[in-house]
């Protein structure tokens, strides 16, 4: 029974032997000393510091486009409503330019009162909707990126081109008159004002 148990151990110790020689696993024993061992973990927490870098910069990245896209939205409604407030800027117009005609002695109307808190009302609607009059005074610089020159009474004619050298030698850059005020978005001109300048 010995003998038998002996050649069933030779048997599986030289099968043992052939699968080793016929695989391409390294036929010595894997010994880690503990200075290998540390280093395989240094070498994870480093991957892993470096994957958290990455988790973090992505992060910010993503925090920065969401705030980008919220400025831009702002901004889209911001201008998306200036069609329509170029519409009803006339209408404000005409009721500026209704109440500045007013006789005196129907100034204190009921009608008229109706027709100023009308024009209250609309230039609220402008306020809240974040739009600033520009309202040139009469002796200030003209400036083209504000004002609009309709007339320009150093010559005394609205649109001639004539002695366009002593037009400019008499011209001040300074406006005479106020004809229309103007409008603008933050920074963006709506509709500049409209002036006489001499």
């Amino acid at each position: 029974m010995k003998k038998q148990h002996k050649k069933i151990d030779e048997v599986d110790k030289e099968a043992e032997e052939k699968i080793i020689a016929d695989s391409d696993l390294p036929t010595e024993e894997v010994d880690l000393s503990v200075d290998e061992a540390e280093n395989g973990e240094l070498g994870f927490e480093k991957q892993a510091e470096k994957n958290l870098e990455g988790w973090k910069r992505t992060q910010a990245d993503f925090e920065n486009y969401k705030r980008m896209q919220l400025e831009s939205q702002k901004d889209l409604i911001k201008y998306a409503t200036q069609n329509i407030i170029l519409q009803i800027i006339p209408v404000l117009d005409n009721f500026q330019m209704s109440t500045e005609h007013i006789p005196q002695d129907q100034k204190d109307g009921g009608w008229v009162t109706g027709i100023m808190y009308i024009q209250k009302q609309l230039e609220g609607v402008l306020v809240e909707n974040g739009i600033e009059e520009i309202t040139p005074k009469v002796g200030d610089n003209f400036d083209p990126v504000f004002h609009e020159a309709i007339a320009d009474k150093a010559c005394g004619c609205d649109h001639c081109d004539c002695e366009k050298e002593k037009k400019q030698e008499k011209f001040k850059n300074k406006i005479k008159t106020v004809m229309m005020k103007g409008y603008k978005i933050g920074d963006k001109v709506i509709r500049p004002a409209r002036v006489v300048a001499e």
